[in-house]
């Protein structure tokens, strides 16, 4: 039987729903190209939307378009189709992230635990407000657990010792950066205030922020700095904050384009369970930081990303640029 053809409205949909993924300060570092002769949309890595200051070798980078690669492979499950990936395809073409070939997927071979994801990327916003100080159940932390294994990553909860060293990083980072006037040159970038919020198409606008944290130690960035924000509340976060660290065995290219895909894939699962989450780099951007963020008994792995989890409000969307600026027809 020969294969539908796939027209522009459909391999819109699939980029609209790519882009919605979670990216360092919602740069969206991503562009895409399809192929339509060979039913192949290509993922690239955009320079232009790149963190000089606080990512200078892209890893941040390259696990925002794994995370946006996830939400294409979601979003082509639930259309009925296949998404099959090829990571960094060209050894000469170092910004081709990935090649993706769709074909038809007929009814009895849809990968259905993908499917049943899709509603989730909508719904999944990144949270800067306060958690409950509830616990998460086991077997919602063991099912979070499987989806990052599911994509060669791994998820740790740390324990109250680890978390208080995870935790002490944080702040060593946020000091390091007052001591730095250079140090939030990204930040200040892709930090939208004033009239800008209401207009914005990327960044994190004002209305994202969260309220300021009076008390607690929840990790979550100022983005506000010391930039005055017209109506923003202090309030106190939880002081006992569930986080979790999520893994790869190596740190090249490839590996922070599967933590990328297995970050978004803990995320929707989670929002899927009635979790709010957020995500902090902060202690992984500095380099002698990083390391010690590892578990402190194995050693072992490479952490790229801390999430915080947790019962509360979800946050609002943040905005995202139109797909007919992030995708191009062959």
């Amino acid at each position: 039987m020969a294969e539908r053809p796939l027209d522009e409205k459909t391999i819109s949909m699939l980029v609209a729903a790519a882009i919605t993924a979670p990216s360092m300060h919602n740069a969206q570092p991503w562009r895409f190209r399809y192929v339509a002769g060979e039913r192949v949309l290509l993922l690239r890595g955009d320079p232009e939307r790149a963190m000089i200051r606080s990512d200078p070798g892209d890893r941040a980078l390259h696990i925002g378009c794994g995370a946006a690669l996830f939400n294409l492979r979601v979003a082509a499950a639930d259309a009925h189709l296949t998404a099959e990936a090829t990571l960094l395809p060209d050894s000469q073409d170092p910004r081709l992230l990935a090649a993706v070939h769709l074909a038809d997927a007929p009814e009895d071979t849809r990968d259905e635990d993908l499917a049943r994801l899709y509603p989730a990327i909508r719904e999944r916003h990144t949270s800067r407000h306060p958690f409950a100080e509830k616990g998460i159940p086991d077997d919602v932390r063991t099912t979070l657990q499987e989806a990052a294994e599911s994509e060669g990553a791994t998820l740790v909860f740390p324990g109250p010792w680890h978390s208080e060293t995870v935790l002490g990083l944080v702040r060593d980072a946020e000091s390091r950066d007052a001591l730095d006037p250079e140090a939030a040159e990204d930040l200040v970038r892709w930090t939208r205030l004033g009239t800008d919020a209401g207009a914005a198409v990327d960044g994190v606008p004002e209305y994202a922020f969260g309220p300021r944290k009076w008390d607690g130690k929840a990790p979550v960035r100022n983005f506000a700095a010391h930039r005055p924000v017209a109506d923003r509340g202090t309030t106190t976060f939880e002081h006992t904050p569930h986080l979790a660290l999520l893994s790869t065995p190596g740190d090249v290219p490839a590996d922070w384009l599967r933590a990328g895909q297995a970050l978004e894939r803990v995320l929707l699962t989670a929002t899927r369970a009635d979790l709010a989450t957020s995500l902090t780099s902060h202690a992984l951007e500095t380099p002698e930081l990083r390391p010690l963020t590892r578990d402190p008994l194995s050693g072992a792995g490479q952490v790229q990303m801390v999430l915080r989890l947790g019962y509360g409000p979800r946050g609002p969307a943040t905005p995202r640029r139109p797909v007919r600026d992030v995708l191009e027809f062959a």
